[in-house]
């Protein structure tokens, strides 16, 4: 059985009848996943409530400044209102947001635990949320926190971050990247929003890896990237848990970028990522279009359960 870790609250975090990162990318998700012959191999497991995670606020001001933790309540608290003019924040923002990041926490547990996959089902995202400001639809980083969480469980020492979503994680980055026990690495679009992830860059330990692709690459440029650049590069770091952070917005049909993957590409990025570890916990970052969306989160859970 496969776990994916998923709550209808999600849904709560309101960003606009015609924002790209709405509810219904995950609506479309769940139905395509109870459809799919995927269906009677998933359990569906709903998140630890914030208030009842404990280690969650001490982990979050690990990630975040506390200015920005209580700039982010108080525009929740008083109406909602913008980060920046791509993120807006509803009445119930923060609260969805915390619940995300507890998700992700809860995700850590499971895959540790069975020592196989899992995949959390969340929004808003979070590889855009730097230390001190949310951006571009994210409010908190929840790979970076997630694998802050994960090096305090016995027996891990190191975690790596691999990011496919089409934009490079400015925040993810800059939130690990002085942390030598992990591991951050993303292949993404150049030039593209945010304008960050140079192959130049390496960390502070030599523990980044940024692979930026030009504007239609597809799985042939993808592909001999992963064999000869990121597998090498994760199986020396030797780590107790991949973090995936799981955009899907590399999808050729996607509005909000220009490459062109499939969705059974991810399939082939998911059977190299188990030829590292199962220890493998997948988190929903972007992806905009409702069909290849939901078809790429199926073509990625289907090789783990083999």
């Amino acid at each position: 059985m496969f776990p994916v870790i998923y709550s209808d609250e999600f849904l709560d975090h309101k960003t606009g009848r015609y924002h790209p990162e709405n509810p219904e990318r995950l609506t479309a998700i769940v139905n395509a996943l109870k459809k799919s012959e995927l269906a009677e191999k998933l359990t569906w497991q709903s998140p630890t409530p914030a208030s009842e995670n404990l280690s969650l606020m001490s982990l979050l001001s690990k990630a975040h400044s506390p200015a920005y933790i209580k700039k982010l309540q108080e525009i929740a608290a008083t109406g909602g209102g913008y980060l920046d003019g791509d993120t807006p924040v509803s009445p119930r923002s923060y609260d969805v947001a915390l619940l995300a990041v507890s998700a992700w926490l809860d995700g850590v547990d499971t895959v540790l635990n069975s020592e196989n996959p899992a995949f959390v089902l969340s929004r808003p995202p979070g590889h855009h949320a730097e230390s001190d400001t949310g951006m571009g639809f994210c409010l908190f980083s929840n790979a970076a926190i997630a694998a802050f969480y994960a090096l305090e469980q016995p027996a891990v020492n190191r975690v790596a971050i691999l990011d496919w979503d089409v934009h490079h994680g400015n925040g993810t980055q800059a939130i690990v990247e002085m942390h030598p026990q992990i591991a951050y690495c993303s292949l993404h679009q150049y030039p593209c929003y945010p304008g960050t992830g140079r192959a130049t860059e390496h960390g502070f330990h030599n523990n980044v890896l940024n692979l930026p692709v030009p504007p239609g690459s597809d799985i042939t440029v993808y592909q001999p990237l992963v064999e000869q650049k990121i597998v090498p590069f994760l199986a020396e770091f030797q780590p107790d848990l991949l973090i995936v952070s799981a955009g899907y917005d590399a999808n050729a049909d996607d509005p909000l970028a220009s490459i062109n993957l499939q969705p059974r590409d991810y399939a082939v990025l998911t059977d190299y990522c188990l030829g590292i570890t199962r220890k493998i916990l997948f988190g929903l970052e972007g992806g905009y279009d409702f069909e290849t969306l939901a078809q790429s989160v199926i073509a990625t859970i289907a090789p783990c359960l083999s």
